[in-house]
């Protein structure tokens, strides 16, 4: 009877303990990455499809080589590399699902490469609802206005922005209609960070040409590495975004990498290791005065607004952006990762002490 008894206990113990192997190995509900797509005119659920000059090789990273079409959304983090020249446009299908921007991204987007790319929308040339990272790559956004009411247009809207390893982005909001604010590159909140910890502008050893009526760049902070201002000549981040020298908002914000000592208002600048011609402050433009050898031209700038602006902060309050309810969660301007390594580990480890406790159960 002891045996028969101990013979029972020793099965439910195996039992318990390959249920719980099974939970634990399981991982998590969730898939890495984008959740859909929609480039084309379509909506793809599953990675492993690719049309023209497109490519969406795994849930969190799509390539563009060659692309010239309707707008790309994503439902989730996206790792965008481009080859060659690629432009996305504002569909204006009625049932579309994106109607306001070029890029549209619910998550974190990272955009790297040997490439460039080309966005335009009526609201935002590119949207990301967390942090955007250009990386290497080359960038032209640009928001006419069209249409757009009591909102806020910009080139590019993030929450977080940086450009990094010799990147180049060119960021242009226009707009004239009733309650329209307007900029080149616009950093809100939107629940996912406050104070310094949200809409923060980060640049290193790389370009950014911002330009619009309201503001080149409205943001709560932000730091310079390795870069400076060249416009507005003495710029630095206020309250609201980049100021000039009058505490007004800088209606044109240029940065390349630094070659002397940074201005007042700007941190952590160094020289770039191989640049050592000092650049004219009248070189505003990331396409003029900068290395030629790289396989894409640099995109052309509008305009700026001459209208010099006397206010120094901006009231993200009552201005709204591309709305689609979404859950935020924090911003990293990190690349989006594409495997819980920790989860793996534990799994491992799981199963080994699971597969001990089996063997010492049937040895009693």
């Amino acid at each position: 009877m002891f045996a028969a008894k101990s013979h029972t206990s020793r099965h439910r113990i195996a039992i318990v303990t390959m249920a719980c192997l099974c939970v634990l190995l399981g991982g998590p509900s969730y898939a890495a990455g984008a959740e859909s797509l929609i480039i084309a005119g379509a909506t793809y659920y599953e990675p492993g499809v690719s049309g023209p000059g497109w490519a969406w090789t795994d849930a969190d990273h799509l390539e563009l080589n060659g692309y010239a079409g309707e707008a790309i959304g994503a439902e989730g983090d996206l790792v965008l590399t481009l080859a060659g020249q690629n432009s996305v446009t504002e569909s204006h299908a009625p049932n579309a699902d994106i109607t306001l921007c070029g890029m549209e991204v619910w998550g974190n987007l990272a955009l790297r490469g040997t490439g460039a790319l080309s966005a335009t929308g009526s609201q935002c040339g590119i949207h990301a609802s967390q942090a955007l990272v250009v990386d290497g790559c080359t960038v032209d956004a640009r928001a006419d206005g069209a249409d757009i009411t009591d909102e806020a247009v910009a080139g590019v809207i993030a929450g977080d922005i940086a450009v990094r390893g010799g990147g180049r982005v060119v960021a242009v909001g226009a707009g004239s209609g009733a309650g329209v604010l307007a900029y080149g590159v616009y950093l809100q909140d939107a629940g996912i960070g406050a104070g310094a910890a949200g809409c923060q502008l980060s640049v290193d050893a790389s370009w950014l040409d911002a330009a619009g009526d309201d503001g080149g760049v409205a943001c709560t902070g932000g730091s310079l590495v390795s870069a400076r201002f060249v416009t507005p000549v003495g710029g630095a981040f206020g309250a609201g975004g980049v100021v000039d020298a009058s505490g007004g908002m800088a209606p044109h914000v240029v940065v390349e990498p630094d070659v002397a000592t940074p201005p007042a208002g700007e941190t952590d600048g160094r020289d770039v290791p191989g640049d050592s011609v000092e650049k004219s402050p009248t070189d505003a433009s990331p396409a003029a005065g900068e290395p030629t050898t790289g396989p894409t031209a640099n995109p052309a700038l509008k305009p700026a607004a001459a209208t010099t602006k006397t206010t120094t902060t901006v009231t993200k309050a009552t201005v709204s952006t591309p709305s689609r309810p979404k859950t935020a969660t924090a911003t990293t301007a990190a690349l989006p990762k594409t495997a819980d390594n920790n989860w793996i580990t534990a799994s491992v480890t799981l199963f080994i002490l699971g597969t001990a406790l089996l063997a010492a159960a049937y040895r009693c």
